[in-house]
């Protein structure tokens, strides 16, 4: 799942423009950031390839380290 938000930095801290939804509580999240002054063509090159490399998990999948390490 990915979400695109504005938001803007103040003393050290990302303030967002809007509030997230109650059912992000509690989870992590791995934060691109990228300066509203990027060309706007840049920016959609980004995303896309966002897009492209992007893919659901099913609902019922879990990591096997073991399985990944086997060679």
């Amino acid at each position: 799942m990915y979400q695109i938000l504005e938001a803007f930095c103040q003393n050290g801290n990302l303030i967002l423009d809007e509030k997230l939804s109650t059912t992000m509580e509690g989870k992590r999240f791995k934060i691109i950031l990228l300066e509203n002054h990027q060309d706007e063509q840049k920016k959609e090159h980004f995303l896309s390839l966002v897009n492209k490399h992007s893919f659901k998990l099913p609902e019922d999948y879990q990591f096997n380290r073991e399985e990944i390490h086997e060679r």
